[in-house]
């Protein structure tokens, strides 16, 4: 059992084990932010495990083979060999520390469509692991058979659109990609989009598929890689994110913080980023993500847990929007995943 945390933030007195703990708000100007009622979800939910604390789940980490696995089993896509530790048993050390209880487990691009590590993983821990698979963009239209065996044969429940993967001069939107993002939403399987180069260069892409096939739902990476804006570009950027909130189907991972912020951990300037997407999307529609092992050498994995709760408690977000957040919209996503 953590031992209780009693410290003042700015405005804040933070009582007991991070994200579970109770804020006791006295309203400094600072951290005051307006925000749209939030309507939470009547989805009945196995929030609490067997001491009763609300289930932290991380929306978005990686694993790839150790290198003796990648020796004997597991190759590494060449060219793509990681530079540091992700296999599994070096997770489940990290998450057992950190009291995160489930995962879903993003297919990394060191293995790229060789999608048979993560699948040993999801058959050794079904219960602790949900898999998002990698599409494949070729043009001669095999990702989305492969798309379908990796849903129906091995169980992935999401599917990651990396639109740099796409063939040069095509976008997310043609002919392959848009049977993908199709098919995905025929399954009842989310879309993860990777922005790496800016959320701008893709928001027109992202907006015709949700426009067009409505019934699929959709994860936006990183904050879709919207950094606190400096400048007009990173205004609009930004802006552009918030209106997505008007598709319901649209969810944003507030993950991988250490790469959206422009400050050290704890990552303090996210705190108005972060008021901001709750209050246009709504907690049920933002969730935690670690961004695991990447996340190791910044702050470490627990240290990324406490960062976001952190940051919640900085943006006057309420104990049960911070449960969603932590846990509860991951878990509405992937119902029946993880259970008591």
């Amino acid at each position: 059992m953590a031992l209780p945390v009693r410290s003042v933030i700015s405005g804040s007195i933070f009582l007991g084990d991070c994200c579970h703990a109770r804020l006791y708000s006295f309203a400094a100007p600072s951290v005051l932010y307006r925000r749209t009622q939030y309507k939470a979800s009547t989805t009945k939910m196995a929030s609490a495990n067997a001491q009763g604390r609300p289930k932290t789940i991380d929306s978005h980490l990686h694993i790839w083979a150790s290198p003796q696995e990648a020796a004997d089993k597991y190759p590494y896509f060449p060219g793509q060999e990681p530079t540091l530790p992700g296999h599994l048993d070096f997770l489940l050390q990290c998450m057992e520390e950190a009291s995160v209880e489930g995962a879903l487990i993003v297919q990394p691009i060191n293995h790229k469509f060789d999608h048979s590590l993560v699948t040993s993983v999801l058959k050794k821990h079904p219960t602790k692991f949900v898999g998002c698979c990698l599409a494949n963009p070729a043009e001669n239209g095999i990702g989305v058979k492969q798309l379908e065996d990796l849903i129906l044969k091995d169980g992935y429940r999401a599917v990651r659109f990396n639109p740099y993967l796409w063939p040069s001069g095509q976008q997310m939107t043609n002919e392959v990609g848009k049977a993908m993002f199709s098919r995905a939403g025929e399954l009842g399987v989310p879309v993860g989009f990777m922005c790496m180069k800016g959320l701008n260069l893709h928001i027109s892409e992202i907006t015709e598929l949700c426009t067009e096939f409505p019934s699929t739902a959709v994860l936006l990476d990183h904050l879709a890689f919207c950094k606190p804006p400096l400048n007009d570009e990173e205004k609009l950027a930004f802006s552009e994110l918030l209106k997505l909130s008007r598709f319901p189907q649209v969810y944003v991972k507030f993950s991988a913080l250490f790469r959206v912020s422009r400050m050290s951990s704890p990552y303090l300037d996210l705190v108005p980023l972060l008021a901001e997407v709750v209050s246009n999307f709504g907690a049920n529609r933002v969730m935690w993500g670690s961004d695991f092992p990447y996340v190791v050498p910044e702050n470490g994995y627990k240290g990324a847990k406490e960062a976001a709760c952190l940051i919640a408690s900085q943006a006057s977000l309420s104990s049960s929007e911070v449960e969603w957040i932590m846990g509860k919209t991951v878990m509405q996503l992937f119902q029946g995943q993880w259970l008591p």
